[in-house]
């Protein structure tokens, strides 16, 4: 019985490479670890093993990527699982590329804020999961005695809001509740991820046609960004200790704020959503809710500048924010945006929407798997084991088909409430198969095929 893996291509995406090269892949069954990575499609003969102790799987013409890592994913369970769950979540996930994914800690019931409820997102998601699955816990006014506990049970760092959530359970911390947070989390050498928004007075505009998206746009204005940022970067001067990391970035104009920071080489890291990449406001129609998200998608000027600050380095990483509801929320009947859900559901497109973007911008797909997948695993801290090809590494891969096309549609979402802004958009690239330790998750033609979810808990 074999009891190795060998994956050979004529296109692989090594570490340190912008373009795929010819590679082969040992990896050991038992562990799902890569144990060698080779230049060459080589033979048995040639890597010196028994033909008797391998199974070969040929990529063919797909590309051998490592499998992304999606730092930034709500997926809801318990409490909200109308909404999403662990199930269908991982699935969607794991359809895209994505081979591990960490869990938001809002959006669930109970919120991720305490080591007790940590466990009961845990027991929630244990044999429901497709990839693997890692946590984020959470800051809220007075819990930072529990903050160090949940380091220790395993949280890969801790999200704040610096304006209200959305949802009572979560409320949003003030800069004199930060302070007794960040000393834990000094402590602890833990990281603080920031809903950077910051409240101001509403002004109301000329409109406000609740329907109309220029009304949402004028009711989140950049300011809220950059005022958030700059306050971001006078803790990090006090704390310099702590990583501190803007989540969802969708306002250029707060990229001054953060290329002096990290000029005064604070601990700053950046991360920006494929929405803001790939959508642009002027082409968003009134009464379409499926477009909203907070912070939201702004202009066509506003994007090509996120995109130059993700190639100078500026922004570290891409995620999807995937932050999905039941339909009714989202009020697609009466096409109320200022009254509907703020979210945007993209687990299963992420990477074909970067690289059909990417190609009008002359992005290379090694700058997009670095950004998606090594970026996001250093972010989590799972750098050690996830993000790229090479040897220690666990072996999740995926085949990809860089140059075919297809249509978005509702009955290619996996995901729970198929709601899309993407529906109906032509995209080039997609994922033909997806692995996990070395164990076939996803296949684009036979979909799952009765597999049992293999995930762990990270």
């Amino acid at each position: 019985m074999s009891d190795l893996l060998i994956f050979s291509a004529s296109k692989v995406l090594l570490p340190e490479h912008d373009q795929p090269t010819s590679a082969t892949i040992v990896v050991d069954k038992l562990s799902g670890k890569i144990v060698e990575v080779r230049k060459g499609q080589l033979t048995y003969e040639e890597l010196g093993i028994s033909s008797e102790r391998v199974e070969l799987i040929d990529a063919g013409m797909n590309t051998i990527l490592p499998g992304l890592v999606d730092a930034h994913v709500h997926l809801n369970e318990p409490g909200r699982t109308a909404w999403e769950g662990f199930y269908t979540g991982t699935r969607a996930a794991a359809s895209g590329g994505i081979t591990t994914l960490v869990d938001m800690p809002l959006n669930s019931l109970p919120p991720t804020t305490t080591v007790a409820n940590l466990e009961s997102k845990r027991q929630a998601a244990r044999r429901q999961c497709y990839t693997d699955v890692a946590f984020w816990g959470g800051v809220i006014p007075d819990n930072q005695i529990h903050l160090k506990p949940l380091v220790q049970s395993g949280v890969r760092g801790f999200k704040c809001f610096l304006m209200e959530s959305g949802v009572d359970e979560f409320p949003r911390v003030t800069e004199a509740d930060l302070h007794p947070a960040l000393k834990e989390l000094e402590e602890a050498r833990s990281v603080l991820l920031f809903h950077a928004e910051l409240e101001e007075p509403v002004v109301e505009g000329e409109d406000t046609n609740p329907t109309r998206y220029s009304t949402f746009l004028a009711s989140r204005p950049p300011t809220l960004e950059t005022n958030a940022i700059s306050l971001v970067a006078k803790l990090q001067q006090m704390y310099q200790t702590v990583r501190c990391h803007v989540v969802h970035l969708s306002a250029a104009a707060a990229l001054p704020t953060i290329r002096a920071a990290k000029s005064a080489g604070l601990p700053l890291t950046v991360e920006t959503c494929f929405h803001y990449l790939c959508l642009a406001a002027e082409d968003i129609p009134d009464g379409h809710a499926e477009f909203k998200c907070c912070p939201p998608v702004r202009e066509a000027s506003n994007r090509d500048l996120l995109w130059e600050a993700l190639k100078e380095g500026t922004i570290d990483c891409i995620v999807s924010d995937h932050s999905p509801c039941v339909v009714e929320l989202k009020h697609l009947d009466d096409g109320d945006i200022m009254a509907a859900w703020g979210g945007i559901s993209t687990l299963g497109l992420g990477l074909s929407l970067l690289w059909t973007e990417g190609q009008k911008r002359d992005i290379s797909i090694g700058q997009i798997i670095r950004w998606t997948s090594q970026k996001t695993a250093e972010h989590a801290s799972l750098g050690a084991s996830k993000g790229q090809i090479k040897a220690g590494y666990d072996a999740d891969f995926v085949l990809w088909d860089a140059d075919v096309e297809y249509t978005v549609t509702k009955e290619l979402l996996q995901y729970k409430n198929k709601i899309s802004p993407y529906e109906g958009l032509k995209l080039r690239g997609r994922v033909e198969q997806t692995y996990l330790r070395g164990r076939k998750i996803f296949d684009h033609v036979d979909g799952f095929g009765g597999s049992e979810p293999i995930g762990k808990l990270l």
